[in-house]
């Protein structure tokens, strides 16, 4: 009852109710007029088919544009505003062209290496390549001098973060998506106020959007009471903006510099197995330690001065050498990259599929939701058919049924074409990991769905005969031996009825 009632009366209710009254008094609105003034009516038309035409134009995915379409053309006086607010998948200009300056001038503090690049075109041209294409496209650099160590569940990672942040002696920058109120995040409160109360430069960044149901309204302002410097990425209200189409899905720490964490751990008591919700959760993450820290510091930063509207006056002091005495250690190469909805590139998406395409024996995937593109779904299918072994990893226990079901509907296409799927049996897998040939991994936040592909920011890691690769093949074996394998029996199971309707949920997958 507590929770029902904590619901009814919570941020996201009202954000709802906000936008669906305001939704609803401009559809009476401009219905009543139509009905007295038939001009309206064509007008409508006209900028139904004109939105159309120009959402055919746009370098977008085609299944999101042809969702789009559809409904504008359908019932274009609702498809229209329903697209304003949700369908442009890009900031709207001003905010844009303030995002892109700064990521302009934060590109000059991180030059490419080339000695590092020519040894890896000797070593192995095939990953090379998809590594220059991370450079030149995303524009973050390759590695060397940086030990990782990748963790299977956020049992492990959790103790690593705390003596992390333990050893801050200069500042703390920490980038989430959902931040809720229990253990996990009260043990880190706990140390960020006394890091701040030391001197320590402590910096926080959560998702609005992401915390609507876990966080109080305007929280960052009872963190900036204990000395920490806080912001929320995307502030919600109340009103329809085209802004609540992008979240900051990233999760990033970096301390001092020279220690970074990320992957698809947020700060709540589930991803720690302190709560239970949908069985077991797994999940997994990545920590960096040496000069490839410098990418997520600059992410971070990147993030920090377009919520504050102001540039960093002295970047060198947030350098990984500043505060090293020791060398640090070679781990084979290491590439973080960050994804962006202010740009056509969908970095997130083809650095998967550069893994997939150029996957010689094998690729193991872990993804909690697979709603892939045209394009995803044919690669796949296509290494598959070339006799690569191609595998995916889901979770048993969905968290979200719609999405989850959706999922399954892509299992029978992929099945018959040879990529085997499995279900984490004891619950949620939140995951999201790419590994191929022992040689190549990636760990970071990115689903394979549209929203994380398109419309969100996020990161990853992309890794080259480092350790962790070699941990991540080791850990999706592992999880495979406890997960169900799915066949074409399951596949055909399902009721006639049930066919249907995911045909038409799935029609609809690019707007989930």
């Amino acid at each position: 009852m507590k929770k029902i009632k904590k619901f009814l009366l919570g941020r996201a209710t009202v954000m709802l109710l906000g936008v669906m009254l305001q939704l609803g008094w401009i559809l009476l609105f401009i219905q009543r007029y139509s009905m007295r003034y038939s001009f309206i009516g064509t007008l409508i038309d006209i900028v139904a088919l004109y939105i159309a035409l120009v959402i055919v134009n746009k370098n977008s995915n085609p299944s999101y544009k042809i969702i789009w379409m559809v409904v504008i053309l359908a019932v274009p006086l609702v498809g229209v505003l329903f697209y304003f607010v949700f369908g442009r998948a890009k900031l709207v200009r001003p905010t844009r062209k303030r995002m892109e300056a700064i990521n302009r001038q934060m590109e000059q503090e991180f030059p490419q290496n080339e000695g590092i690049l020519e040894k890896l075109c000797q070593e192995d041209k095939s990953v090379y390549r998809q590594s220059k294409y991370v450079r030149d496209w995303a524009k973050f650099p390759v590695y060397e001098n940086t030990a990782t160590k990748y963790y299977t569940r956020g049992e492990e990672i959790f103790p690593d973060m705390l003596a992390a942040l333990e050893e801050a002696e200069h500042f703390i920058f920490m980038e989430f998506f959902i931040v809720e109120e229990g253990q996990m995040f009260g043990r880190i409160l706990d140390i960020l106020k006394r890091k701040a109360a030391e001197g320590v430069d402590v910096r926080f960044i959560y998702d609005d959007f992401g915390c609507v149901t876990t966080l109080p309204t305007k929280y960052y302002e009872t963190m900036q009471k204990m000395g920490i410097k806080c912001v929320r990425f995307n502030p919600l209200y109340p009103v329809m903006s085209v802004l609540m189409n992008n979240r900051d899905h990233r999760k990033i720490l970096v301390v001092d510099g020279k220690v970074g964490f990320t992957g698809g751990i947020n700060l709540a008591d589930e991803y720690i197995n302190k709560v239970v919700r949908f069985g077991y959760w797994k999940d997994t993450g990545i920590r960096l330690e040496g000069e490839g820290v410098w990418s997520f510091t600059i992410m971070f930063l990147e993030m920090w001065c377009y919520i504050n509207r102001s540039m960093e006056a002295d970047l060198s002091q947030f350098r990984p050498e500043k505060y090293q005495t020791m060398p640090f250690t070679a781990d084979g190469y290491v590439q973080p990259y960050a994804d962006s909805p202010l740009d056509s590139e969908t970095t997130g998406e083809n650095i998967y599929m550069n893994m997939i395409n150029r996957a010689k024996d094998y690729v193991y995937i872990f993804t909690p939701y697979l709603i892939p593109d045209n394009e995803m779904i044919k690669a796949l299918q296509n290494a598959a058919k070339s006799g690569v072994d191609v595998r995916i990893v889901m979770p048993g226990i969905p968290d979200k049924k719609i999405v989850f079901w959706v999922s399954q509907s892509y299992y029978e296409p992929l099945i018959e074409c040879g990529v085997r799927i499995y279900q984490f049996t004891p619950g949620f897998l939140h995951a999201k990991c790419f590994v191929s040939d022992d040689v190549v991994a990636t760990v970071g936040s990115i689903n394979m769905d549209y929203r994380s592909l398109y419309l969100h920011f996020e990161c990853g890691v992309w890794m080259y005969q480092s350790s962790a690769v070699r941990s991540v093949k080791e850990d999706m074996l592992q999880t495979m031996a406890e997960s169900e394998e799915i066949n074409m029996e399951f596949c055909h199971k399902r009721p006639a009825v049930v066919r249907p309707f995911l045909g038409v949920v799935r029609l609809f997958a690019p707007l989930m």
